[in-house]
């Protein structure tokens, strides 16, 4: 079996492996990784040898650790990066390379179709009806849009909203609430069969799907990282926040992921705070008295203009993976119409957690 994963931030981690009697057997790691000494890999090598096929990521570290040779120096990998490689060859993940992904980048949409669109090309990828998918958003109105699992009056002054013009909707992932001005926000979800992130806890599944965006940044001159559990930070503050949900495929087939993530272009903090409720639990565990200071903006960050930064993105993503222009295909779209009505512009669901 083999397996790869890329560290965040960090470099290949290649894993062979076979299993024998519920054991690890000749196992042989890999990548363009810095590792001294030279023997430090034949004892990372000999520690996972003969341990139980059932041992997690966590475990297979532990056993790496205490192997090492005194004063090992590690570079681009980390004792948990391989025991996740470990854990990716055993599920039989894929990688990125091994798809075709296409590319949705439509004219700006309603904050309900959005969610729709979501749900459905999500379903599609784990049917096998559609090839992993980028999608980037572009909003037709202002809105916040608030996770599966908040509180609609918690998370909202609703009066604030309408006085604003903002449609408050409710997504179909977990997480915290997303403020959004047309053309101050960028937003994208990527649509992957289950299979990219096997082998992965929850938690370094997100840190996998947004490593691609973190090279984007870079390339922008952005030095941004991935801040446990859902955040995109650099040193002048949080700059993006991702939710995930699993889709659960057809009977005989593996499901898919639904990832997307919000990024701050610009912001007026001082209307987010009229919309929004965020209570002082919320920024005191964020060190910081204040929402403003909680996000900082990619225009400041950049100085490039918004079209030009999701321009990048794109070409980032294309370069590393490749990427076809796509669409929403026409039954793709009427099934979204059809949720809209039933599900996402309805009452029953954006308050179904009062």
């Amino acid at each position: 079996m083999h397996g790869e994963y890329k560290v965040p931030g960090g470099k290949l981690v290649v894993v062979d492996v076979e299993v024998e009697d519920g054991a690890l057997r000749q196992v042989r790691v890999a990548g363009d990784f810095f590792l001294e000494p030279d023997e430090a890999l034949d004892a990372v090598n000999r520690a996972l040898e003969g341990a139980p096929a059932s041992t997690d990521a966590t475990g297979l570290a532990a056993r790496i650790d205490a192997a090492l040779p005194e004063g090992t120096v590690m570079y681009g990998v980390t004792s948990e990066g391989v025991g996740v490689a470990v854990r990716r060859a055993l599920a039989q993940a894929t990688d990125w390379a091994d798809y075709e992904w296409q590319l949705i980048h439509d004219e700006p949409q309603s904050p309900a179709l959005h969610m729709a669109l979501d749900e459905v090309l999500t379903a599609e990828v784990a049917a096998g009806r559609r090839p992993p998918t980028l999608r980037v958003w572009e909003w037709g109105a202002p809105a916040v849009i608030i996770g599966s699992f908040q509180s609609l009056r918690n998370e909202v002054d609703l009066a604030g909203a309408a006085r604003h013009g903002f449609e408050v909707v409710r997504r179909i992932s977990g997480g915290g609430a997303m403020f959004v001005e047309p053309g101050n926000t960028i937003t994208y979800s990527l649509s992957v069969p289950e299979a990219l992130v096997q082998g992965l806890s929850f938690q370094d599944s997100y840190a996998y799907l947004d490593d691609w965006v973190l090279g984007a940044l870079g390339d922008m001159g952005i030095r941004a990282w991935y801040q446990p559990l859902n955040d995109i930070a650099t040193e002048a503050g949080k700059i993006a926040g991702a939710a995930q949900k699993r889709v659960v495929g057809p009977e005989g087939r593996p499901g898919a992921v639904l990832h997307h993530v919000t990024m701050s272009y610009d912001i007026d903090a001082d209307k987010m705070l009229e919309v929004l409720r965020i209570g002082r639990e919320k920024l005191s565990d964020k060190g910081t008295g204040s929402a403003g200071k909680r996000v900082d903006p990619l225009r400041r960050q950049t100085g490039l203009a918004r079209e030009t930064v999701i321009d990048n993105m794109i070409a980032s993503f294309r370069d590393r993976y490749g990427l076809t222009p796509g669409k929403v295909t026409d039954e793709e779209m009427a099934r979204a119409q059809e949720l809209i009505r039933t599900k996402f512009a309805t009452q029953a669901w954006t308050a179904r957690v009062p």
